[in-house]
This record gives C-alpha cells, sequence and structure tokens, in this order.
C-alpha cells in the first residue's frame, strides 16, 4: 500500500531502485551515525525516531528532489522497501491516517495522536496487539508546516472524521489515544455518535478530563517535576538490565522529540520568529486539550490508568465515569506514568487493550448503536 506521496519535479534523475537503494543507504549512515546499513535494516531498529526522521527526509528531499511524509516510514522501514516506493508515485491513503498495522481480520482500531501531533509513540502498542488486529495511527494537520494546526479538539475531530471514514466508511467505529489523543478519541466518538454511527469501542489510555482539573501552581508544578523523578527511578528499578537498555533507548528518543519543543518555549518573550512546525503543532494540542470542554457522551467509556499516578491527576472530577451514558470501566495496570507506550512496559498496556477489543467485538452492532442513542 503505497504512501501518498507529493508530486514534485526531482533535482536529480531517480533511477533504478538499486541506484536509489545505494545513495539512501548513505543518507542513512550520515543521518543515524552508523557505519553500515544493510537494505532490509529496519530504521527503528537502527535507532531511528521521530526526530532524525525530519533530518532524514530533508536529506532525501535535497537528493531526490521528492518531499515524502514521516509517515511513509511505517510502510518502509528499510532502504530497500523505501528505494522501491521513491519509484512509486501511486497515492494511497490520506496523510493523516498511518498504517501501523494495515493486515488484519479484525474492524480497524484507530489510534489518535497525543499533544506531539505524531503518532510514531503508537508503534510498539500496535505490533503487540497480535497479527488480525489493524491499527490506524491518525496524525495532527500542520506537522508539514503548510497549514496551521487546528485550535480546538472539536475542530481536530471534525478534520479527522473523513480521514477514518476513507478507511472505514461506516461503523462501529474502534477508537483510542494516550493523554491528549484520548481527548481527541473521545470527541471524535462524541460526533460519530452525533452522526447516527455506532461506536463499539473508545479506550481512554492515561487520559483526564483535563478541564475539570484545578489550575496549577508553583508548587503543584514542583511536586510534580519531584514525583516524575520518582516514577522514573522506581520503573528502572523494576526491570533487569537488559529491560533497563531498552527502556533507556527509548527514554533517549522521546527527550531527543522533545528538545525542540523545549527550545521553543525558551524563546525570549514577545519573539516574532516564525515557530518550528512540531512546537507549534505541541502547543496547539496543550492548549484544545485544555480548554475542551467534555459533553456527556451516549456510549461507553474504558479507562486504562497506571496504578501510580500524579498527586495532582488524582482528582475525582476528572474521571469519565458521569460522563459516560453508557457506562464507564477502569483498567488498573502495573505501571508508572508515561511508561504506557514503551519498551518493555507496553507489553501490559496491549495484553489489557487486546482483552478489552475481544470483548468491544463480542457485542452486536445493534446493541452498539442503541447504547450510542
Amino acid at each position: 500500500m503505497p504512501a501518498n506521496l507529493e508530486r514534485s519535479t526531482p533535482a536529480t534523475p531517480t533511477g533504478a531502485p538499486g541506484d536509489a537503494a545505494t545513495r539512501l543507504a548513505a543518507i542513512w549512515r550520515e543521518v543515524l551515525g552508523l557505519d553500515s546499513v544493510g537494505p532490509d535494516d529496519n530504521y527503528f531498529d537502527l535507532g531511528g525516531d521521530s526526530s532524525l526522521a525530519v533530518a532524514l527526509f530533508s536529506r532525501i528531499e535535497r537528493e531526490f528532489g521528492r518531499r515524502l511524509p514521516l509517515v511513509v516510514l511505517f510502510e518502509a522501514p528499510t532502504v530497500s522497501s523505501l528505494a522501491a516506493l521513491l519509484a512509486d508515485r501511486a497515492p494511497a491513503l490520506p496523510p493523516r491516517i498511518v498504517p501501523l498495522q494495515a493486515a488484519g481480520a479484525w474492524p480497524p482500531l484507530f489510534l489518535l495522536h497525543d499533544a506531539s501531533g505524531d503518532v510514531f509513540g503508537y508503534r510498539h502498542l500496535a505490533q503487540r496487539l497480535g497479527p488480525d488486529q489493524p491499527v490506524y495511527g491518525v496524525r495532527a494537520s500542520g506537522l508539514d508546516g503548510e497549514v496551521e494546526p487546528a485550535q480546538s479538539v472539536e475542530a481536530m475531530a471534525a478534520a479527522y472524521l473523513p480521514a477514518i471514514r476513507s478507511v472505514a466508511p461506516t461503523g462501529p467505529y474502534y477508537l483510542a489515544g494516550y493523554c491528549g489523543g484520548g481527548t481527541i478519541a473521545y470527541e471524535v466518538a462524541q460526533q460519530l455518535a452525533r452522526a447516527g454511527e455506532s461506536v463499539a469501542f473508545l479506550g481512554l489510555l492515561d487520559t483526564r478530563n483535563w478541564n475539570a482539573l484545578p489550575p496549577a501552581t508553583a508548587w503543584s508544578r514542583l511536586r510534580k517535576q519531584l514525583e516524575r523523578l520518582s516514577f522514573h527511578a522506581q520503573a528502572f528499578a523494576r526491570l533487569n538490565a537488559s529491560d533497563r537498555r531498552r527502556l533507556w533507548r527509548e527514554k533517549v528518543k522521546i527527550l531527543r522529540a522533545r528538545v525542540p519543543v523545549w527550545r521553543d518555549r525558551l524563546r525570549a518573550p514577545g519573539s516574532k520568529a516564525p515557530r518550528a512546525p512540531l512546537p507549534a503543532v505541541w502547543a496547539a494540542n496543550d492548549r484544545a486539550c485544555a480548554e475542551y470542554r467534555a459533553l456527556p457522551y451516549p456510549g461507553r467509556i474504558t479507562e486504562f490508568r497506571p496504578k501510580w499516578q500524579y498527586r495532582s491527576l488524582r482528582q475525582a472530577a476528572a474521571d469519565w465515569q458521569q460522563l459516560a451514558g453508557g457506562g464507564a470501566e477502569s483498567c488498573i495496570l502495573p505501571l508508572y506514568p508515561a511508561t504506557m507506550l514503551v519498551e518493555p512496559y507496553v507489553a501490559e498496556t496491549a495484553a489489557a487493550l487486546r482483552l478489552e477489543l475481544e470483548r468491544a467485538r463480542q457485542i452486536r452492532p445493534r446493541d452498539v448503536q442503541i447504547a450510542a442513542r
């Protein structure tokens, strides 16, 4: 399934796939800092992440005169497959839809992006849901810097619905999201229900009703930072040496992706310099989720929460039970905050999510539609 590539006039001829693969391998070695890259080495297994992908695709654009969306790395994660994709200009899915795992017999699960706007963080979760479960990520507008990011959760959901329907024209729909992605999934489910569609599953992964939380204070921010350090230390302490290295690599990737966002937030007040796409999208998503006023939802909600949580987020008012007309269930996972999607802890999340999806599929579509009215 080829990605939706933008057409442009190549600065130099692309040539045969073999020639393209040789040139791509040289770019990969340069960007990833490696001495050698094989034609079938996986980008993610080599240590690649979303921040390095930006540099990688910038180099590809200069070398080949072709601009590709970063999400093609999910479809073409090797030098050989990316070289073949460069030779194929046939459009397919909308740029917002990312096939994290396109194969499978079950109805697709749609994972809505978190504050970063991208869906790289769902890769491990999608892989662990099993070969029969198709999984599609929905990424934010504005990441390529060509359009402004959406400024409200309602606008995001309305923009994403046509892309979701391009994969699944009718329900029942299966939706989930992590942190702010859960907030967006909630509004997508609302808009689908209002349109008369059935929503079989709405999963909120470590998502709170942010607008119901009390305003943060200097003391609560400091306490949260101290709690974060403690949670990270405890998460590492529970693992053996091999798994600690895996977790460390995951955390380094996350930190590297957030550096541009932190740099942007340290800009001089009143600076009129244009924001880079990622910080602009991140800021818009954070603001939109904080301002979103969740209305009662007619269907069922399934929450997935870490057993240990920040004190500032343990507010009953931020729970979803009172908003779920079809009932709410909480799955408490033996995890610390910020470990739900990273190896090796993502195995716990995937097992719980897989079980709840199986339960949701056992409900007849007619029952789901009645619950959503």
